[in-house]
């Protein structure tokens, strides 16, 4: 609490600001304090300098200072819209009559409310495959117009056409103007990237904007936004704010880009190298055809030879036909040495030949008339078998074919006989 005085001296400003900095040092001394970053940024001096604020959207900010001393013993990155816990010492920064809070140490605490709903809408959209891999596709080799989406007042539009005059002069750039910031943006970002998509004469888009802190980036979180960039008709390449920056738009499209300069650099290959590269193809092309020409020529040389002394394949072709006269009359001598003995040794073996055949023939008519000897008839009535039959030559087999009183004929060996059939007795079957 503050001393009173009866003093009735006038004091100067900076005696009284010096009068309330040592009341707060003595009053609050060694304090620590749990806030959201906003604001952050580094100076050339190493110098540290953000605003802290509380996370449930009140409008308290108590501005903060970490000097170079400090920051160098930092272990991680602060960004925006980071949850930190302070611990330092309250100070009134004296040429503007600020109260302060200068930081002796700095260390995360959690993460803010809005870098949380960040990882929810992150995780919810990663859910419906917006930013899987296999969906992105490849930028187009050779584009001729660009498209830029973007502000027209932005430094992201003069950084991006800048490096395309510089790099790819030959691509032509388009720009939709949009929003990049604010409540308005994601609806003017949207219906911009939808009258892109309608320019058929458009290969690539680019959506840019330079850097800023998490709640100046937002616009690029929007879920609606992200869906359209995922459903582009025309590969998108996102270049939103510095290296680290980091939006859901980034996410969702084909190429992520870490500047916008780096955007236009991604979308066309430089000029320069387009023409090494021709110049490497039309070297590479020359050699071939000079390769080429070179045997081609070689061989219409030998060609040439070939035709100014026809007399000499004239000649190589009569030795090749005396060669094969030569060969054939060798081969039909031997053959008319051969065949006088090729036949006298089959005249030699033909007799012993046929002879053997007809032994051959001989035994087997042997068999045939031994095996038919014993299948004749007479044979079989010379063991004391009779033939009957009813008179007329119909053989008589079963006794169902005989009646009492029927005449019937009987062959013997030496004649046959009429019988009379005086009684008719049938066997039982034998057993199966």
């Amino acid at each position: 609490m503050f001393v009173s005085t009866r003093s009735s001296a006038t004091l100067s400003v900076s005696a009284l600001l010096q009068q309330l900095s040592a009341q707060l040092a003595g009053r609050f001394g060694d304090v620590s304090v749990e806030g959201e970053i906003a604001g952050f940024t580094r100076a050339a001096s190493g110098h540290c300098y953000f605003s802290l604020k509380d996370a449930d959207g009140q409008s308290a900010l108590l501005r903060s200072a970490l000097f170079r001393r400090s920051a160098a013993q930092l272990r991680f990155a602060p960004q925006d819209g980071q949850r930190v816990r302070c611990r330092g010492r309250i100070a009134l920064y004296e040429p503007r009559g600020e109260l302060q809070f200068v930081a002796e140490t700095l260390e995360p605490a959690g993460q803010g409310a809005l870098y949380e709903q960040f990882l929810r809408l992150k995780a919810q959209l990663q859910a419906e495959g917006l930013f899987d891999a296999a969906r992105k596709r490849p930028l187009p080799d050779f584009p001729r117009r660009v498209g830029v989406i973007t502000s027209l007042g932005a430094a992201a539009l003069r950084d991006v056409a800048a490096a395309l005059a510089r790099r790819a002069p030959q691509v032509e750039l388009i720009v939709v103007p949009s929003l990049v910031q604010g409540l308005e943006a994601p609806a003017q970002l949207c219906a911009a990237l939808a009258l892109a998509n309608a320019r058929h004469e458009l290969d690539a888009l680019l959506l840019v904007r330079g850097g800023g802190s998490l709640e100046d980036l937002w616009a690029f979180n929007d879920p609606a936004l992200v869906r359209a960039v995922a459903g582009s008709r025309l590969p998108l390449v996102c270049g939103v704010g510095h290296e680290s920056d980091v939006t859901l738009c980034d996410l969702a499209a084909d190429l992520r880009a870490p500047t916008p300069t780096a955007a236009a650099e991604l979308v066309a290959p430089a000029r320069e190298d387009l023409l090494q590269q021709l110049a490497h193809q039309q070297q590479r092309l020359r050699e071939r055809l000079t390769r080429r020409l070179d045997q081609m020529g070689q061989r219409l040389d030998r060609a040439a030879l070939k035709l100014a002394r026809p007399s000499q394949l004239v000649e190589r072709e009569r030795r090749r036909l005396l060669l094969q006269r030569e060969r054939l009359q060798h081969a039909l001598q031997n053959r008319l040495q051969l065949e006088p003995l090729r036949l006298a040794r089959l005249a030699e073996r033909l007799p012993q030949r046929v002879h053997e055949q007809l032994g051959q023939h001989r035994e087997r008519l042997t068999r045939l008339q031994s095996q038919l000897g014993l299948l004749a008839p007479d044979r079989v009535l010379a063991r004391g078998f009779a033939w009957l039959d009813d008179g007329q030559g119909q053989a008589l087999t079963h006794v169902a074919q005989l009646r009492p009183g029927r005449q019937v004929r009987a062959r013997l060996q030496d004649g046959s006989a009429l019988l009379d059939v005086a009684a008719v007795q049938q066997d039982p079957l034998p057993p199966v």
